[in-house]
């Protein structure tokens, strides 16, 4: 039996579309698993060294802004031995629950790129050929802004964030015990935030190339004449 000819972008109906999406997401969610199921196996190293780094004071943005301060004679509490505050675990299944999801979410953070390239290739086949010719790169370039913002997060909002919350008290009867999941839920929401936040230059390059706004005004533009 012969194969069937794929069809072009414009001959396929919506139905169609929706099918082409769902295999695209059905590969990136693949990915994420494979990977998250290789993180599943160094819990010390996801653990130990990267989630709860920014708890000790020996992390690099500590030391460095320790020495910044020692330079200018500013007195800071990132020269301490230790940061005032507890890490606990209040549920049954809480340190599991954080287990897996710490591991989906590495398969997300780790598996950007092919993510990224499966969209893209469920858009680009509805782009013209000077569109295509602007994102040249494109995969490459996001990919790179997104990690380049994800250590951002890591290695300067997170344990600022946790410096200043961790040490914050309104009085000198209550201390810090944190929850676990609201320790890594800081750090975790840092390293995203900020690695989608470095995505809106590539965004707003990427848009204006392709002349999105122009299609949005004519569409709108159609539509109010459609109701006049």
């Amino acid at each position: 039996m012969a194969k069937k000819a794929p069809q072009s972008p414009d001959e396929m109906s919506f139905l169609d579309h929706l099918e082409e999406l769902r295999w695209h997401l059905i590969r990136s969610t693949i990915a994420v698993v494979i990977i998250a199921s290789i993180t599943l196996l160094i819990p010390e190293f996801i653990f130990d060294s990267v989630l709860l780094g920014p708890k000790s004071m020996d992390f690099p943005t500590y030391r460095f802004f320790c020495k910044v301060g020692t330079f200018l004679g500013i007195d800071s509490n990132f020269c301490a031995d230790e940061l005032p505050l507890i890490i606990q675990n209040r549920e049954m299944s809480g340190q599991f629950s954080i287990y897996i999801w710490t591991a989906i979410w590495a398969g997300f953070i780790i598996g950007f790129p092919y993510i990224l390239y499966e969209m893209w290739k469920f858009i680009s086949p509805g782009l013209h050929q000077n569109e295509k010719k602007h994102s040249r790169g494109f995969i490459f370039s996001a990919s790179l802004l997104f990690f380049s913002g994800a250590l951002f997060g890591y290695y300067l909002v997170a344990p600022l964030s946790i410096n200043f919350l961790g040490t914050f008290t309104v009085s000198a009867q209550v201390t810090n015990n944190i929850d676990i999941s609201s320790f890594v839920g800081t750090v975790r929401t840092s390293v995203i935030a900020c690695g989608l936040i470095f995505e809106l230059p590539i965004i707003v390059y990427f848009l204006t190339k392709i002349q999105m706004y122009k299609r949005v005004f004519n569409y709108w533009e159609l539509k109010n004449e459609n109701y006049k």
